[in-house]
């Protein structure tokens, strides 16, 4: 999709986090899942650096549907109003190395009833991230 692409109202998707510890969140987010950075807007306000993070999609959830996701990737209601929800190559590789860079491991892999196969692991600041591979 291009950016004159005017069927569509919403050109671009930003999930902006704010980190008590920087520069860990950032050698997560990096080293962890492996994202470069495309912009660095730092400066004396503070620093801040943008990834790009491939095609994006908004999912609206309701409770119940919050609930049974939770469940099946956490085994309780552990998510806030939001969660990330990564698509990756290899979600048992994407796993350890998330591990190894300060993730706290939530639900190892599974197979979801819809066939992806899910993991859920927590961010050093405490965002639930969902990482995914489809069949």
């Amino acid at each position: 999709m291009s950016d004159s692409d005017s069927n569509n109202p919403v050109l671009e998707l930003r999930v902006a986090l704010t980190a008590a510890d920087y520069e860990r969140l950032m050698r997560f987010y990096t080293t962890g899942l492996g994202l470069e950075p495309a912009a660095d807007w730092s400066g004396e306000q503070g620093r801040v650096v943008v990834m790009e993070m491939g095609r994006a999609t908004l999912e609206v959830f309701d409770e119940r549907q919050a609930e049974y996701v939770d469940r099946l990737e956490a085994g309780a209601r552990v998510s806030g109003p939001v969660r990330l929800a990564l698509r990756v190559h290899d979600v048992r590789a994407a796993v350890d190395r998330l591990a190894a860079h300060g993730a706290t491991v939530v639900q190892a892999p599974t197979r979801t009833p819809w066939g992806d196969l899910n993991a859920r692991v927590q961010d050093p600041e405490g965002m639930q991230v969902t990482l995914f591979q489809a069949p």
